[in-house]
This record gives structure tokens, C-alpha cells and sequence, in this order.
């Protein structure tokens, strides 16, 4: 699912949602299999006319179906590259990007519609995740379970010299990627089937208007 919200500076906040995209299951084995995945792309105007592309390419999944040794665990190695493009923009312009995954036992995902899932648009601001989700993928969760994360952990000052950090890519003008290899999804305690899905969370932010994205991903199963 797509789902875009738009938050004018003096105006309320609209949502759109599209249809999501299919399942798709690599099955079950004892050694490493490697799926590639299609990536996607959305393209969305905002309200003051510029034009919002977000592409995400290259990317695949390393699948060892019980790296501990027992039924209730999983492992995979993700990869990926998310880049946005804007055109019809006037004056400055520019954005965040923020990459993550959602991982479900025995839930359905494919809608985009899981508990902690990301968190973007008028409550984002790029600091430390929200409630529901973390950085870095290793998770336990039950049956009937999912939870999002955060692949970026950027350490930086804060407005007031603090250190704080950071699940965003934060880039100015009319472009800006974020590209990962080999991030690892660690799941414990899921005794049934178990799915992932990748999400990039995009915010762009021009002279009048604040609007964010999010393009999921195809799910692949985790075994």
C-alpha cells in the first residue's frame, strides 16, 4: 500500500491509499536461498505542483531459514537502493528519507496496515524512532505479531549541540538516495510462517507545503 499524506502549512492533512502489491513466498529450506525482489515505484504531485518520484531498485533478500538452529528462528541479509527525484519545484526544496522493514508471524502484511509501521508526515521528525519501532532488525515476536524498523542510525547534533540520532537520510535540492547491502533481519520466537516487507518513508518539505510518502515493497517469506 501507498499511502500519501499531505500537510499544508495552513491546511488540514489528506490521505490517499493505492492497492498493494501481491505476496510473494520463496518456501521453505535448510540452506541459503536468495530472492530477488522487484523494488517500485510511485509518482505523486503535490499540492503546489511539484512532482514527487520514489524508485526503490537493486532490491533482494539472503534467506537462512533457521540461523539458530531451531524452528523459532530466522535470518536474512537485505539489500536495496531508494532514490527520489523532484521536478516542477520553485525555490528550495528538499527532503528525508527513511528505509525500514516490517516483519510479521503468522500475520498478514501485505496491506502495509502493521503494528509499528513507519511513522512519517506531520508527527515525523527524524530523530529517534517512535513507539512500535526500532533500529536495527533483530526482533522476537509471536503468532499474530509484526513490527517495523528502521535501518539508518545516523549520530549528529541536535539544534542544541546534544547528541542525538537519526533513522533519515536528509538531503537538499532535487535529488537524494539511500542505498543498504546486507542488513541483517534477526527473528526469534516465531514458531509459524513468517513474512518481511520493505517501506521507504519519504518527507519532502517545499516553500509551502509538507508532504510524505511511503512506497512498500513486495513481502517475501522468511520460512
Amino acid at each position: 500500500m501507498n499511502v500519501r499524506k499531505t500537510l499544508a502549512r495552513a491546511a488540514g492533512v489528506g490521505v490517499v491509499a493505492t492497492a498493494a502489491l501481491g505476496l510473494f513466498s520463496t518456501g521453505a529450506a535448510n540452506a541459503d536461498t536468495f530472492v530477488p525482489l522487484p523494488g517500485g515505484s510511485i509518482t505523486e504531485t503535490m499540492d503546489d505542483g511539484t512532482v514527487v518520484t520514489i524508485t526503490m531498485t537493486g532490491e533482494s533478500a539472503n534467506i537462512n531459514p533457521s540461523m539458530g538452529a531451531t524452528p523459532l528462528h530466522r535470518n536474512a541479509w537485505v539489500s536495496g537502493s531508494a532514490q527520489v527525484q523532484l521536478s516542477g519545484t520553485n525555490g528550495d526544496v528538499g527532503g528525508k528519507i527513511v528505509p525500514g522493514y516490517v516483519v510479521g508471524c503468522q500475520v498478514n502484511i501485505a496491506g502495509g496496515g502493521a503494528n509499528g509501521g513507519p511513522s512519517v508526515g506531520a508527527n515525523y521528525n527524524g530523530s529517534s524512532p517512535t513507539a512500535g519501532a526500532n533500529v536495527g532488525g533483530n526482533l522476537t515476536l509471536g503468532p499474530g505479531q509484526s513490527k517495523a524498523f528502521y535501518l539508518l542510525d545516523e549520530e549528529a547534533p541536535d539544534d542544541y549541540g546534544q547528541e542525538a540520532h537519526y533513522v533519515r537520510n536528509k538531503f537538499r535540492g532535487n535529488s537524494g538516495s539511500v542505498t543498504w547491502s546486507d542488513e541483517t533481519i534477526n527473528l526469534s520466537g516465531c514458531a509459524g510462517y513468517a513474512q518481511a516487507r520493505s517501506f521507504v518513508a519519504v518527507q519532502i518539505e517545499t516553500a509551502n507545503v509538507i508532504t510524505a510518502y511511503t512506497l512498500w515493497g513486495q513481502p517475501f517469506s522468511l520460512g
